[in-house]
Formats: structure tokens, C-alpha cells, sequence
């Protein structure tokens, strides 16, 4: 006697925060193979390099999305000023990810919803309650242990890991004032060619060219792909899935992390680190529950930067 077996049927929501696990994996994936890569080489050109293979790609799907018919639209000022508080948030973040540990890079970034809600209150006079405040500074407090400024373990090039926390929330808060009719892959489009141009711009001011190989090419090329991989999946998971419901899970980046630093790098977490991602994730969460709750306005839930970190392009 046979038995058949009903196929399992994920519902909505769980099939985008599945969605959503995959993504962050994609952009903790090119973060590792980025690091990789940095050591021998400056942060410009890897912006170059990979801007380069990011561009086409994104230029392909948008060629095949009819975007391009869009790209008049770009002509804004607030297109531009999001492409350069890209380009800021790409250099800090190459310049601590080459100096920290990567899992203590992503902690920090982590931190990222609680500067866009904080900067959403403060210059777009979107209402955020004390509970939400008081959650932004818990946040913050746990940033400052993994920082630890003035105690034994800091790193200076931590304080970077924090200014591209504010060229990111700087990027996100200038895209929710960008107007819906601009394609969200023309601005992705136009970003990865500003990006691109600006690290080429920069290879001599940062060192000078250093010839490429094989195997660094070749990690750029997976790195870019990874990227392009991760925005397809966190579209999926947006689409698919409540933003409410699938936002938390952009914190399995942290995960990815921890345990890549560890595998690639031999990077064991510290006390200090796990204590204050712990905080800063809690205090994350706890925010996100209130705008779930508080109804209309989302600036953390919504924030546009899928990897919490630079586009990576």
C-alpha cells in the first residue's frame, strides 16, 4: 500500500524570511571574500574592480527590466547625494573591514535601524516615542562596548565602522525622500557606476594600482555576483513576506559573520563583542516590535539598505 505524502507548503512569511537568511548570507559572503582580497590591495581599487563587474550586472538585469528608459528620472539632486554617501560608506566600511575583525564590522552596522529611526526623527519629524528613544540609546550604549574607546581591545579604525553607519543612514533616510516613480534598479544602476568612477578616481590618492591575478579577479567577480544575489533575494523576501515580520531577519547577517570570521579568518568573538551585539540586536528588535505596533511610520523596518552595511558595490 503506497502512501502519499502532501507537499509541504511554506506560508508567505516564512518563505521570505528564508528568502531573507539567503540574502544576508549573500552580502556576508562578499564581505569575506572582500576582506580577503584587501589586504593586498587598496580600498579604492576594489571599488573599482568590483564596482566594475557590480555595474554590468546590474546594467544587464536593468537592460532586461526596460529601466534604462527610465534613467532620465535620475536627474535629481537627491540621486546624487545618495551615490555619495555611498561612496563614503563603501570607503569607511573597506577601511575597517581591513582592520577588524569581520564579525565586530557587522556588529556595529547592526546598529544601522536605530540611526535611521533616530535620523527620521530628528530631520524628516517623523514621531518616535520615548520607548523607541530609549531603545536608540540602549542601542548605542551597546555599540560603544564593542568600540570600547578608552579600554583595552580598541581599534581606531572601529570609529570608521561608525562613520559609515551615518553615510548609510545618511543613503537610506535621502532614498525615502527620492520619489517612487525613479525604478529602485535605476538608482541601484546609477549608484554602482558612481561608486565605480569614484574608486577610480581614487587608486592613485590611495596607493596606486596593484596588478590584478587570477584569484584576486576572481574574488571580486564572485563577490559582485554574491552581491547581485543577495538584492535579488531580499526583493523576493520583501515581496513575498510582511516587512514587519521579515525586517528581523536581516540580523542573521551577524551570524553569517561570526561564524565566516571564524572559518576564513581564525576570528574567535570577545566577551565585549558578543555582549554588546546582544544589546544592539535586542535593542533592534525591540524597535522594530514597536513600529509593528505604533502602525504608519517605519523608518527602521524600511530601511533601504538590505545588508545594514554598504551596497556593496
Amino acid at each position: 500500500m503506497s502512501v502519499s505524502h502532501a507537499p509541504v507548503t511554506l506560508s508567505p512569511n516564512t518563505r521570505a524570511a528564508l528568502f531573507m537568511a539567503v540574502s544576508m548570507a549573500g552580502f556576508t559572503f562578499n564581505d569575506a571574500l572582500t576582506k580577503t582580497v584587501i589586504a593586498d590591495m587598496n580600498a579604492a581599487q576594489v571599488m573599482f574592480v568590483r564596482g566594475t563587474f557590480a555595474t554590468v550586472l546590474i546594467g544587464v538585469l536593468a537592460l532586461h527590466g526596460g529601466v534604462f528608459s527610465s534613467l532620465g528620472s535620475l536627474r535629481r539632486p537627491l540621486v546624487a547625494v545618495r551615490a555619495l554617501g555611498e561612496v563614503g560608506s563603501t570607503l569607511c566600511f573597506l577601511a575597517a573591514l581591513s582592520q577588524m575583525p569581520l564579525a565586530n564590522v557587522s556588529a556595529i552596522l547592526q546598529a544601522l535601524p536605530l540611526a535611521v529611526t533616530m535620523g527620521a526623527a530628528l530631520f524628516m519629524s517623523e514621531p518616535v516615542g520615548w520607548r523607541r528613544w530609549s531603545a536608540i540609546l540602549v542601542g548605542f550604549a551597546g555599540v560603544m562596548i564593542i568600540v570600547r574607546p578608552g579600554f583595552e581591545g580598541f581599534n581606531s579604525y572601529s570609529l570608521l565602522a561608525l562613520l559609515c553607519v551615518a553615510f548609510c543612514a545618511l543613503r537610506d533616510l535621502i532614498t525615502r525622500r527620492i520619489p517612487d516613480e525613479v525604478p529602485s534598479l535605476a538608482i541601484s544602476f546609477a549608484t554602482a557606476l558612481f561608486v565605480t568612477i569614484a574608486g577610480a578616481v581614487l587608486v592613485v590618492p590611495y596607493g596606486g594600482w596593484t596588478e590584478l591575478t587570477v584569484s584576486s579577479t576572481s574574488r571580486l567577480l564572485a563577490a559582485a555576483v554574491l552581491v547581485i544575489v543577495g538584492y535579488q533575494f531580499i526583493i523576493m523576501a520583501m515581496r513575498a513576506g510582511d516587512i514587519s515580520f521579515v525586517a528581523p531577519f536581516r540580523y542573521t547577517a551577524l551570524v553569517w559573520a561570526i561564524l565566516l570570521g571564524f572559518v576564513m579568518f581564525g576570528e574567535v568573538p570577545d566577551v565585549a563583542m558578543i555582549l554588546g551585539a546582544s544589546i544592539v540586536v535586542a535593542s533592534g528588535l525591540y524597535t522594530l516590535y514597536r513600529e509593528r505596533n505604533a502602525g504608519k511610520t517605519q523608518p527602521a523596518a524600511e530601511t533601504t539598505g538590505p545588508a545594514m552595511a554598504p551596497d556593496g558595490v
